[in-house]
């Protein structure tokens, strides 16, 4: 029998800086030319796993280690992070955060370098790589100018090129756009089979990995591995929710039809599934499912007529760009990577000054409004809240914009003591920070900017990176102060789960402009501006499809319905 080429025996991991083990009494194997998922909620200790198969821990993160850990034969604990290199190739969250070179092919090229192989040897390497990328037209352009698949694929190439073995994605999906996922996903299956590499995958976003077949899914928790299985037996027994992670959305909708998973074949394989009399109970379930009207929204609080801006005069990022934001909107902003998105917002902020156009909020102009000024309205929360903290503990934090002001203490004190109850931060006011996790420190930036009792906020990839639990936090928050306080809230975002479960209005941007401005639902089920946006379809719009059924009407029906329950889990 082949031997594994990743093998962890009893091995347990403890950061010196902790005080309990973040891996605890781990067995598994995994062999040469397998394509394995790790998932499992923040904290569950998957990256802290990833950092043992690289060389980063013990070597980087010192700990103490028990049992035993081997990659390709090399016992982790005595071997160097170069040792593991060799067999081991890395693609992190970020790409731009390893590049080194100037340009693609310096980038590609650089390890070869170190290893002082010829140039004869680096260019028929660099070609063969670019090749099997496709970053032929790319070797010139500096990585930092590429898109985010392109640069995935180069960030590919530099660890590749060594003829490691074993390649590490560690959230490849986090920072792409639908499609960029899509096609990575399928460019990790192709360079399995014909390279005969062995995968190793860590993702929260398990039904965009599971577009491509997976061999195995391993499910942590609490430092410990609680399933190690094929994805089909593991999704059949709903675990996912159970542990904190999002289960495919197909998977719900065949819950909330009433089909019993253990009556499904196939369910990690959508174009393959298949259950007793599946098209009548989905078409029988679909017609009973009455579509509320919509809620309507006609108070008008940011127009922008006309906008232009580009970072050269010959590069336009929006052009003659027209929009209008109403009060209490919950809006999701969606488009490829580089189309504009942050752009706009910048421009809404002050952040950028446009070349032309009109920006107007709640009848007073912005264009002569300073940064400050349009903060008093406009709150604008960064994807990362460590990028927004300045203070120590949590009360400074959200006191300091007030402090800024010049409001008076007692003022200061009523309205921070108050927003942070509705943030759920009160028992925590005098905290520090840094004793917090990912997800309420974003919390405390949404305090701080509710403080000053704006009446819109822009949110950057809100969920990113979040498992269930923070996810459904996160959102569920945000929905209460969308409904109380009626304030409009803009999210910029990448996750088609969050465009469809939470926002009523979808603005797609592309080409400059507003390419669709509809009801979720109906962007999803549009194929051309799928394909125009580098969005994707849902697994929803697919089973659809499947099943003779309208594919908007399915997806409407299917949110509508998932919120229902949602509310009633809220308020039992």
């Amino acid at each position: 029998m082949t031997a594994p080429i990743i093998s962890f025996k009893d091995f347990s991991f403890q950061y010196n800086s902790q005080t309990e083990p973040t891996l605890r009494h781990i067995n598994l194997d995994i062999y040469p030319g397998e394509k394995v998922l790790i998932a499992g909620p923040s904290g569950s200790g998957k990256s802290t796993l990833g950092r043992c198969l690289n060389g980063l821990i013990p070597q980087s993160y010192p700990g103490t280690v028990s049992g035993q850990a081997t990659v390709a034969g090399q016992d982790i604990r005595h071997s160097s992070i170069f040792d593991l290199s060799l067999n081991v190739g890395t693609v992190l969250q970020d790409p731009d955060s390893q590049f080194v070179g100037l340009t693609v092919v310096e980038d590609m090229a650089f390890s070869l370098e170190n290893d002082q192989q010829s140039q004869d040897a680096m260019q028929t390497a660099t070609q063969q790589w670019a090749q099997t990328l496709d970053l032929q037209h790319l070797l010139t352009h500096r990585p930092q100018e590429l898109s985010g698949g392109q640069k995935q694929r180069v960030a590919m190439a530099g660890v590749l090129i060594d003829n490691s073995k074993v390649l590490l994605f560690d959230e490849p999906l986090a920072s792409l756009d639908p499609a960029s996922g899509k096609a990575s996903m399928a460019l990790i299956d192709r360079l399995t089979h014909s390279q005969e590499l062995t995968v190793v995958i860590i993702e929260h976003r398990i039904e965009d990995v599971l577009q491509q077949p997976i061999d195995r899914l391993v499910v942590m928790q609490d430092g410990e591995i609680v399933a190690n299985d094929r994805p089909e037996t593991i999704l059949r027994e709903s675990l996912m929710a159970q542990l904190g992670l999002r289960e495919p959305l197909y998977l719900s909708a065949l819950k909330l039809a009433g089909i019993p998973l253990r009556d499904c074949r196939h369910l990690d394989d959508l174009t393959h599934l298949s259950a007793p009399n599946l098209t009548p109970t989905l078409q029988h379930w679909t017609q009973g499912v009455t579509l509320n009207a919509p809620v309507a929204h006609t108070d008008p609080l940011l127009d922008i007529q006309g906008l232009s801006f580009g970072y050269t005069p010959d590069h336009p990022i929006l052009h003659d760009l027209s929009l209008t934001l109403h009060r209490g909107e919950m809006i999701s902003l969606v488009g490829q990577n580089g189309v504009g998105k942050s752009t706009l917002s910048n421009l809404i902020t002050g952040f950028l000054t446009p070349q032309a156009g009109q920006l107007t909020f709640a009848g007073r102009s912005l264009n002569q409004q300073s940064v400050k000024e349009r903060a008093d309205h406009i709150g604008y929360i960064l994807q990362d809240p460590n990028q927004m903290i300045s203070k120590t503990l949590i009360y400074d934090e959200v006191a300091a914009g007030l402090v800024l002001r010049g409001i008076d203490e007692d003022t200061i004190h009523d309205r921070v003591l108050a927003t942070l109850k509705v943030c759920g931060l009160y028992e925590f006011r005098h905290w520090p920070i840094s004793a917090l996790s990912f997800g309420q420190k974003k919390r405390v930036t949404i305090a701080a900017i509710l403080v000053l009792q704006p009446e819109m906020l822009i949110l950057d990839e809100p969920t990113a990176g979040q498992d269930l639990a923070h996810y459904t936090e996160m959102m569920t928050f945000l929905e209460k102060i969308n409904r109380d306080q009626q304030m409009t809230i803009m999210l910029i975002t990448h996750d088609m789960h969050l465009m469809l479960e939470y926002t009523d209005r979808t603005i797609v941007l592309g080409g400059g402009n507003v390419l669709m401005d509809a009801a979720p639902a109906d962007v999803l089920t549009n194929q051309a501006i799928i394909e125009r946006a580098s969005l994707a379809k849902t697994s929803l719009y697919t089973l659809a499809e499947q099943h003779q059924l309208d594919p908007t009407e399915f997806v409407a029906k299917f949110v509508q319905a998932e919120r229902e329950v949602r509310a009633c889990n809220t308020n039992s």
